[in-house]
């Protein structure tokens, strides 16, 4: 059996959990500047149709008694390190896929103690950080996943071994893994409307539909999936980004904001006793196209010069230098646990 986790509403459950006069009102998370967009919204603010990702402008007019609250990613991150030390306590493998999010292995692989392990979870969750999680119980991890969301908030869902196909079946198709905005109006034309049409077509039609990989969709459809539980993928890296209220070209203001997120993310590295080796930088012009650039160092850091003395060079290199950007972010990457040896940069 494998479960999935997923904390309910986290950042607005956050808020409401640290500021009483929070609870039980329309909520929503985001930054404050004219191009902000909504990071997460309270369930109370849901049923007027603000959403993750809309434009706080318009969450604003969906629902005008919207309350709005800056993110405090310091908190998050701290619930987020409580809440995965109980995923551990007892597990055999915990794959976070964000600081809300995680699959679970248990070396019993019964249901009974996959259901009772879901359960003190979630009890422990609620009494020991103040939050709720939904959690699904399922033999594999999409269905797993499907199953923590079918009950939200608050809410546990079980599929018995050998109930997955009939699980899945009803559910709209884009609720498969690998169906985004994008291939779900192609997918809908050809007549495939829910998980069980995915499930019952045939080797051309899935070729046809869904091109070479299309069998990997119709085995996900009837509840086949081999991948396992995988630690390794917690926490791959850590970033720090911001949008700015007005494209900015001063390279004074862009080098002071790496120099912030740099000591932002030293600090987090610091606090899991984590260094990186793998710096980099994201930036998006006033068009919406986005440059990359990352290095990596001789030996792993946390220190925040060594970090911002990298982000630097990143900058410089990017040549981008009097270009009007909207969206300046740091990232630290190839993460390991342990002291580092002696210092070399580059």
């Amino acid at each position: 059996m494998i479960l999935h986790f997923d904390l309910d509403a986290f950042y607005a459950s956050v808020a409401q959990r640290d500021d009483p006069s929070l609870r039980g009102i329309p909520l929503a998370i985001s930054g404050s500047s004219r191009r902000a967009v909504v990071l997460t919204a309270s369930y109370e603010a849901r049923p007027f149709g603000v959403r993750s990702a809309m434009p706080l402008y318009r969450a604003l007019e969906l629902c005008p008694q919207l309350t709005v609250v800056r993110p405090e990613f310091p908190r998050y991150r701290e619930a987020s390190d409580r809440v995965f030390a109980i995923f551990e306590d007892g597990s055999t493998a915990v794959e976070g896929l964000s600081l809300d999010e995680a699959f679970v292995a248990l070396a019993d692989s019964s249901l009974e103690a996959a259901v009772a392990f879901a359960e003190r979870v979630r009890a422990r969750v609620r009494s020991e950080v103040g939050l709720t999680c939904s959690a699904g119980v399922a033999t594999v991890k999409m269905v797993a996943k499907i199953a923590s969301d079918a009950n939200k908030p608050d809410g546990l869902t079980v599929v018995p071994p050998g109930t997955e196909r009939a699980f899945l079946a009803p559910l709209r198709v884009g609720s498969l893994w690998g169906i985004g905005p994008k291939t779900l109006p192609r997918v809908e034309a050809a007549g495939v409307r829910t998980i069980g049409d995915v499930a019952a077509l045939d080797d051309a039609a899935c070729y046809r539909i869904f091109g070479r990989g299309g069998t990997f969709y119709r085995d996900l459809a009837q509840g086949i999936d081999n991948r396992e539980v995988d630690p390794s993928r917690e926490r791959k890296s850590i970033s720090s980004e911001e949008t700015f209220e007005y494209d900015v070209r001063d390279e004074a203001r862009i080098l002071a904001l790496l120099r912030e997120q740099s000591e932002e993310l030293s600090e987090g590295l610091k606090k899991r006793d984590m260094r990186a080796q793998t710096i980099g930088i994201k930036v998006k012009r006033s068009d919406f196209t986005v440059t990359g650039k990352q290095t990596t160092l001789t030996v792993p850091t946390n220190d925040a010069d060594t970090i911002r003395a990298a982000a630097e060079w990143c900058w410089h290199r990017s040549g981008l230098k009097g270009v009007p950007i909207r969206l300046l972010g740091t990232r630290v990457a190839t993460l390991t646990i342990g002291e580092e040896r002696e210092l070399r940069l580059f």
